[in-house]
């Protein structure tokens, strides 16, 4: 306890991490850590390690560098900077009754180091821990990692706190209508296209089949997000983004539909990405740049990036719910 007897609680939220700079050399070191996550490629890895060393850490980092500095600010990286806006709004909160808060955030590849702020905790004399992982669909490729260097790290510690793992928050109030919110707020300043595509990251398909809960938590994630704004079924789209490899992965794939849309009579789209907390590599050069050009090109005429919530106060309360229902 602390000296005014309350229990001190620790909450980290979790992201998944950026490289130090977009120099080709941190890109290169980011991705061997990520890609060498057997969470994130489930392939024998006698098999994954050759094709990482000898095709894939060779050559893709100078590509992905050169997408790195498409997006980076002059503070760092976008998806560092919202998140730890975001904690810094967090900090202070004292809404819990009889505990002192701890809040800070932590990244599973890169800096900060989860194990390095979970430590810090230790050091605190935390009695409890919330890990909060800032995914708001589960998948074993994201969350469950998180959950595994918890899980390491706690493997030394003599004195184990109390644990609150926040697997999801798919389909909470809160979320839901932080992110109709920020749809509304965007039709206000931009008028409402014909179509709102809400694109998710994609996973291989396999990974369904085998148990992983991603995808039917991102169906529900947009069927709610849908009926919150009223919208009727040809009104809206969900999609997967980044296919990676040759195997099949979730469907449908957002470029596909993108160049099939012009040809289908739809030629204004709005696009959100429901599955990020705050805008990262993927949202803000992918979706929002990359993704508008092959949308134009296949003859569309205007194409809106929705930004995620990043450190709105909207985002903010969202996460104060789920540590209050957490404690």
């Amino acid at each position: 306890m602390t000296e005014t007897g309350q229990k001190k609680i620790g909450v980290l939220l979790v992201n998944l991490g950026s490289p130090a700079s977009p120099k080709t050399g941190d890109v290169r070191r980011f991705l061997r850590e990520f890609l060498g996550d057997p969470r994130v490629v489930n392939l024998p890895r006698p098999l994954w390690w050759l094709i990482l060393n000898l095709f894939v850490l060779p050559f893709r980092p100078k590509k992905s560098a050169h997408a790195y500095q498409s997006i980076w600010t002059e503070q760092g990286s976008p998806l560092i900077v919202f998140t730890e806006k975001l904690t810094a709004k967090l900090q202070g909160f004292t809404g819990i009754d009889d505990a002192d808060l701890i809040i800070d955030c932590a990244m599973r590849y890169g800096k900060p180091a989860l194990r390095e702020k979970l430590q810090n905790f230790q050091k605190q004399g935390v009695h409890e821990i919330v890990i909060l992982p800032l995914y708001p669909q589960y998948s074993s490729t994201t969350t469950a990692s998180i959950f595994d260097v918890v899980a390491e790290e706690f493997v030394s510690w003599r004195h184990m706190p109390g644990l609150h793992f926040i697997s999801d928050f798919h389909e909470h109030p809160s979320y839901i209508e932080a992110l109709a919110q920020s749809v509304r707020q965007h039709w206000q300043a931009n008028g409402q296209a014909e179509l709102l595509l809400l694109s998710f990251h994609g996973l291989p398909a396999k990974l369904t089949e085998w148990g992983d809960p991603y995808f039917y938590q991102c169906q529900t994630t947009g069927r709610l997000l849908a009926e919150q704004l009223g919208l009727k079924d040809q009104q809206w789209k969900l999609v997967f983004q980044s296919r990676f490899g040759k195997a099949e992965w979730l469907k449908p794939y957002c470029v596909e539909v993108l160049q099939e849309l012009p040809q289908q009579g739809v030629k204004n789209v709005d696009v959100i990405c429901p599955g990020f907390s705050v805008d990262c590599l993927e949202t803000l050069e992918e979706i929002a740049i990359a993704n508008q050009e092959i949308f134009l090109e296949a003859g569309g005429e205007t194409y809106r990036y929705i930004p995620c919530l990043n450190d709105s106060d909207a985002h903010v309360e969202v996460m104060l719910d789920l540590i209050k229902t957490a404690h």
